[in-house]
C-alpha cells in the first residue's frame, strides 16, 4: 500500500515527533488540532523537535570515524551506517531539512484534514471517553481505504474498535519518545483487525524508518512500557511516601545501574500531563487513602504551576 497522505489527530509530544518523521521520510503530513490555542502549543514543539533532529544529524558526523558509531547514530534519520561519510550526512541534511517544514501542515478543519488520508494516527491524551468521541466523529468522514491507528500507551484497541466504524482497519501503532533515535514502532491488533491492515501498518512503520515490533496478541502497555512503567511507578511511590526526593531517586538509579538518566528525567521527557492522564485511569486514584491518589495530587500540583516537563522548560528538573 502506498501512503501518500498521513494524518495525525493531536500534536502533543509524540504526535509532533511522528508527524516530523513522516515528513522527513517524504510523506505529506497533516496534524489536525482542535483550536487556535492548540496550534499555539504545537508549533513550539515542532520547532524544538526539528532543531533536535538536525542537531543529532550534525552530531552524527563526529561518529563517522568512531568504531562504536554504528551503535549510537540516530537510526531513524540515517538508513544505513555502512559506507557513511561526513559528506553523505551533509547531503542528507540538505535534502531532508526542508521536508521537516514543507511536508507538515496544521489544520483545524476536520473534514479537510481527513480527506483522502491513507493512514490516520490518533495521538491524543490517554482519556478513553475523548478517544471514543473522536472516533465517532470521524467514522463517517474517512475514506474506505483509510487505516485508523492509535498511539495509546496503555489502553487496548479492542476497547475502542466498535466506535471506529471500521474495526477491521483499526489497530495500535505505538512509538517511543525521541523516535528518530529510539525508532521502534510497536504494532498491536485486536481480534477483529484484518491481516491486510496489520501488514500495511508494518509496511508504513518501515516507510518512516521505524523497526516494526509485531505483537502477537493484545498486551496493556505493549512490550516497552510493560518493562518501563513499573520502574516509573516504583520511583513515584518512593517520592509520594517521602522516602526520598526525585533527584536522589534518579541519582541512585543512575549510579547503581549505569543508566544515563533516571525515572523522573524520563517522566519529564514523556510529559507530566501524559503521566497524570495515565494515572487517572487507575481504579483507586479517587480513594483519598490510596498511594495513587497521593501521587496524582503531587503531579497535579506541578502541572498547575506549569511544570509539565522538558517542553515547558521545567518539570522535576529545570531545562531553561
Amino acid at each position: 500500500m502506498e501512503f501518500k497522505k498521513v494524518v495525525l489527530l493531536g500534536g502533543g509530544v509524540l504526535g509532533s515527533q511522528i508527524a516530523l518523521m513522516s515528513a522527513y521520510t517524504g510523506h505529506d503530513t497533516t496534524i489536525w488540532l482542535r483550536s487556535e490555542d492548540s496550534i499555539g502549543r504545537t508549533e513550539p514543539k515542532l520547532e524544538r523537535f526539528r532543531k533536535l533532529i538536525i542537531e543529532d544529524l550534525e552530531k552524527s558526523k563526529d561518529l563517522v570515524e568512531n568504531e562504536f558509531g554504528k551503535y549510537f547514530y540516530p537510526k531513524g534519520l540515517i538508513d544505513s551506517w555502512d559506507d557513511i561519510s561526513v559528506e553523505k550526512i551533509d547531503e542528507l541534511i540538505e535534502e531532508r531539512k526542508p521536508r521537516l517544514e514543507e511536508n507538515v501542515h496544521l489544520e483545524l478543519d476536520l473534514d479537510k484534514a481527513l480527506a483522502d488520508a491513507d493512514i490516520i494516527i490518533e495521538a491524543m491524551s490517554e482519556n478513553p471517553e475523548a478517544k471514543k468521541d473522536i472516533y465517532e466523529k470521524i467514522n463517517d468522514k474517512i475514506d474506505e481505504k483509510t487505516i485508523l491507528t492509535t498511539n495509546t500507551s496503555t489502553l487496548l484497541p479492542s476497547q475502542f474498535a466498535e466506535y471506529t466504524g471500521r474495526p477491521e482497519k483499526y489497530l495500535a501503532l505505538h512509538f517511543s519518545n525521541n523516535i528518530w533515535k529510539h525508532n521502534t514502532a510497536e504494532i498491536m491488533g485486536h481480534e477483529g483487525t484484518s491481516e491486510e491492515a496489520y501488514n500495511a501498518v508494518v509496511e508504513f512503520a518501515e516507510d518512516i524508518n521505524m523497526v516494526p515490533v509485531e505483537l502477537k496478541k493484545e498486551q496493556p502497555r505493549y512490550i516497552l512500557n510493560s518493562l518501563v512503567v513499573p520502574l516509573l511507578d516504583a520511583a513515584k511511590e518512593l517520592w509520594a511516601k517521602g522516602v526520598a526526593d526525585p533527584k536522589t531517586i534518579d541519582t541512585t538509579w543512575k549510579i547503581g545501574t549505569g543508566t544515563p538518566f533516571g525515572p523522573f528525567e524520563g517522566i519529564d521527557l514523556i510529559g507530566l500531563e501524559t503521566d497524570y492522564n495515565i494515572l487517572k485511569n487507575k481504579d483507586d486514584v479517587d480513594d483519598p487513602d490510596s498511594l495513587n491518589h497521593k501521587i496524582a495530587e503531587l503531579l497535579k500540583e506541578k502541572i498547575d504551576k506549569g511544570e509539565t516537563g522538558v517542553n515547558a522548560g521545567k518539570g522535576f528538573y529545570d531545562y531553561e
